[in-house]
């Protein structure tokens, strides 16, 4: 019995995953809303929903829980999934940029009347600082315990100003499946935190 366990449950990690990013974006797609859009305001809509699928799967990488990318090919897809989330948020940013600038500069200067642009603004910056950070760690020749507490901060930051962002926002993504993503995601990244013990070093770092 726990054979047969052990290879049901990467079978069902995959499943779950599939699902949990297939049906949101299935359901955004047949948004009413998406009628009176313009294709740009559409496209970077749909890069904010990527951008959420894919901070689902980077702690499943890091914590090596996908079956077939564990160990080193588990960290370089880590890598190129960062890679993807730094463009989904280019996409969506600059999407939103040319459909309204003043939103955009209202949003980016935290100004805006809107609650949902502050929290994303600040997961966009620590996106961006997360990658920047990850690029340039030989360079700056950190210690692994103080890149893994830097990086592991700056996830934590874009995962929560990520999940608020999107469920502030009214948009094209159905309410329930939007909100199990986000959950989802976060669940994911308190599990991962777990396992690798992150959640301690967080906490020495907040004692220090």
């Amino acid at each position: 019995m726990p054979a047969v366990t052990g290879r049901i449950r990467p079978v069902l990690i995959w499943a779950l995953l599939i699902l949990a990013i297939a049906v949101p974006i299935a359901l955004a797609a047949v948004s009413p809303q998406l009628a009176w859009r313009r294709p740009v305001y559409i496209a970077a809509g749909f890069a904010g929903i990527a951008a959420m699928a894919l901070l689902l799967i980077q702690p499943l990488l890091a914590a090596g829980y996908l079956a077939g990318l564990r160990g080193p090919r588990g960290r370089r897809a880590h890598r190129w999934t960062g890679g993807l989330l730094v463009l989904a948020v280019v996409v969506h940013v600059a999407g939103l940029w040319i459909t309204s600038p003043p939103d955009a500069v209202d949003a980016l200067l935290f100004v805006s009347p809107a609650p949902f642009s502050a929290w994303g603004v600040v997961a966009m910056w620590a996106v961006f600082a997360s990658a920047l950070l990850a690029l340039s760690r030989r360079r700056m020749q950190l210690r692994h315990s103080t890149w893994r507490m830097g990086h592991s901060t700056l996830a934590l930051i874009t995962v929560i100003g990520s999940a608020v962002h999107a469920m502030l926002i009214e948009g094209t993504m159905e309410t329930m499946s939007k909100a199990a993503l986000c959950a989802l995601v976060l669940i994911a990244t308190a599990k991962a935190f777990s396992d690798l013990r992150i959640w301690s070093l967080l906490i020495r770092l907040g004692r220090s």
